[in-house]
């Protein structure tokens, strides 16, 4: 929007379908980043950014407020320190809650708890439309979307730009942003950089059934640990409630699989924070690879020389600081030389909505006056309609594959996992990739 042209290589078949679609999708304040780091500046300035960015183009997303509960003398001895960090990340509203507080806010959670501190500005996002709703604006401003493109090599050309060889062929750029998630550091390696290595750290997560989403009222999150932030029970935008993820240091950046072992330490964990909750039926389980390295910060770097910029190591509050982190490297490409003098303009972007926060299609009185096939449900756990399974296939990037339709319609998504609605939405998804 500022002038570039620009081509975004992604090795999949869609956008945002690798970690950016698996997380616990919380709007972090960033209360508990460390102080001074490179995290705690950007989440700061990407919870302001997304929130309104959010509002602007439809992202389904809500502040519910979160409360870190304290289970042992020594997490509630912990709480003050933490506290003393938000106000140092120049978050004020964090304040401690006693018992009798806690209960009557939170009835349904389990005995033993020895305090809480409120963060009223935490809240829930849906992390799919987000990455889409930034891939077709980009594409409205101009750029090129190259997809199945895996990168498997970048040498520097004679004229000081780069020849970035993909699975679709050779691709020649004078800038070069490396965003590659899991794969960052071997892109960053690539360029003859050897500053981190990324471990993936997987995080098993399970999606509990709408039924159990009265259950609580806010985001209940743990005291951290150095390695995590542990696992939290939270509502979705969706109206489900979720509950995780683990934390374990995996080789294999392929891996999703998930364990017995780790669900049955998230079933245990969730037991005790809301013991009603394993009396609820289980929609979905799925695990996330956060792209951890052996830093606790996220490594931004800039090679002005190189005319390279790299965004790796990107923690768990990245979809948070997404958009910050977008302003870090845009002035970075600007110092390494790029001519970014336009002026961007509004795009008027307006997404489907696909949380329960506002008015769904099936809901729509005058959209269905206009298109009587959003009235029609073809999805009856989660209210999808045929209106809205037709306008995603029609979109400027469509899905390609019944993955991306469930992240752009939630059809699919629902307590029967497509079993009344799969046999359609498979006919709907084959019969139009004619028009792809």
């Amino acid at each position: 929007m500022r002038g570039a042209r620009c081509a975004l290589i992604e090795a999949g078949p869609d956008v945002g379908a690798g970690t950016s679609k698996a997380n616990t999708a919380i709007l972090h304040t960033g209360f508990d980043a460390k102080p001074g780091s490179i995290e705690s500046g950007l989440v700061a300035r990407g919870y302001e950014l997304l929130s309104a960015y959010a509002s602007e183009v439809g992202i389904p997303a809500e502040r519910i407020g979160a409360l870190m509960v304290a289970w042992t003398p020594q997490q509630r001895e912990a709480l003050a320190g933490i506290e003393a960090t938000a106000r140092e990340n120049g978050y004020s509203e964090a304040r401690s809650v006693d018992l009798e507080e806690l209960y009557a806010r939170e009835p349904n959670i389990g005995p033993g708890a020895e305090g809480a501190l409120e963060i009223p500005g935490e809240g829930i996002v849906c992390p799919f439309t987000a990455t889409l709703a930034y891939a077709i604006e980009a594409l409205g401003a101009g750029s090129e979307l190259v997809l199945n493109a895996a990168v498997t090599g970048v040498r520097q050309s004679g004229g000081g730009g780069h020849e970035i060889e993909t699975a679709r062929g050779q691709i020649r750029a004078e800038h070069l942003v490396n965003a590659a998630g899991l794969r960052s550091d071997e892109v960053d390696a690539m360029l003859g950089h050897s500053e981190f290595r990324v471990t993936p750290r997987r995080g098993e997560l399970i999606v509990f059934d709408k039924l159990a989403r009265d259950l609580l009222n806010h985001v209940l999150l743990p005291v951290p640990t150095e390695k995590t932030k542990g696992v939290l029970v939270s509502p979705t935008v969706y109206g489900n409630v979720l509950l995780g993820p683990t934390a374990d240091d995996v080789e294999d950046k392929t891996d999703r699989s998930t364990t017995a072992e780790g669900l049955a330490s998230l079933m245990e964990a969730g037991a005790r924070i809301l013991p009603e909750l394993e009396q609820h039926e289980v929609t979905a389980t799925y695990v996330g690879l956060r792209a951890a390295t052996e830093h606790g910060d996220y490594q931004l770097t800039a090679d002005a020389d190189q005319r390279y910029v790299c965004a790796g190591g990107i923690r768990s509050t990245g979809i948070t600081g997404s958009l910050a982190i977008a302003e870090w490297v845009r002035d970075a490409l600007a110092d390494a030389g790029l001519d970014l003098g336009s002026d961007p303009e509004a795009s008027g972007l307006r997404m489907p909505n696909i949380g329960e926060f506002g008015t769904r299609a099936y809901q729509d009185a005058e959209l269905i006056k206009h298109d009587s096939d959003y009235g029609r449900i073809v999805c009856f756990c989660e209210r999808v309609t045929r209106g809205e399974i037709d306008a995603a296939l029609g979109s400027p990037i469509p899905p390609a594959d019944p993955d991306g339709l469930r992240r752009r319609t939630r059809a699919l998504m629902g307590r029967c996992q497509g079993f009344f609605c799969a046999a359609e939405v498979m006919s709907l998804l084959e019969g139009s990739d004619g028009d792809r």
